[in-house]
């Protein structure tokens, strides 16, 4: 723990300032735009969808490894590593039961307390209705998990962490960051997800490990996004 202390001293609060505003200035206008989809923005071709954010989200990728590279930060500092990779995996699984299931039940709490629900059901959104599309469909969630993780998780909260001097603060602020991305789920789903991204950064700040973070979200994806609009459609 100490070499990944001194690795991120080597950078000064004012440069990791300035190259998270500008993340955060390619990142947040396109989440913020998930509370203005009309159905008319998500209907069309689902390959066409997909590819995209597929793109989307491996260019991001390489803008965080280009960060990390010319700061001379080590893929560890983000919780990418194979130590107790196969324990990782294990945990992952283990609390994705609980968290699908506490998910479902505070989302439906939510509307029933009167919080907007979904604008667009996710069968509407990700229509998958062939085996070409269920390809296309299983790239994208592996790929937004695997991303998404190294984003909110992983990179946010180690420049967050370094510059609100609090691993609490870092987690709060990278989990309403992450909310923000999903608008066309309702209020109810803004704030679950919101929670969802407390649960995760809790467990990767625990952990030190992205491993079991990202094996959660795949399965939140895989069943809420891939196999119950495969199902639906079929």
């Amino acid at each position: 723990m100490m070499e990944i202390k001194e690795e991120s001293n080597r950078l000064s609060r004012k440069s990791q300032l300035i190259e998270v505003l500008v993340f955060l200035f390619l990142i947040v206008p396109s989440l913020v735009f998930s509370f203005y989809h009309g159905k008319e923005a998500v209907e069309g071709n689902f390959n066409i969808l997909a590819i995209f954010t597929v793109f989307r989200d491996l260019g991001l990728l390489f803008l965080i490894l280009f960060f990390l590279w010319r700061n001379g930060e080590s893929l560890e500092m983000i919780g990418l590593h194979c130590k107790n990779f196969w324990k990782e995996l294990g945990l992952g699984v283990l609390l994705f039961i609980p968290c699908f299931i506490g998910m479902g039940f505070l989302e439906k709490e939510l509307q029933i307390l009167g919080f907007s629900s979904p604008q667009i059901p996710l069968q509407d959104v990700f229509k998958i209705d062939n085996w070409i599309n269920f390809i296309f469909g299983f790239i994208l969630v592996v790929v937004v998990a695997f991303v998404e993780e190294i984003i909110f998780r992983g990179y946010l909260i180690l420049r967050f962490r370094t510059l609100c001097r609090s691993a609490i603060a870092a987690v709060l602020l990278s989990s309403f960051i992450f909310s923000l991305g999903h608008g066309y789920e309702g209020n109810s789903g803004v704030i679950t997800v919101g929670v969802t991204g407390l649960i995760l950064g809790s467990i990767y700040v625990w952990r030190k490990s992205l491993v079991a973070p990202i094996t959660i979200h795949f399965l939140i994806d895989l069943i809420n996004v891939l196999l119950l609009s495969f199902y639906t459609a079929g």
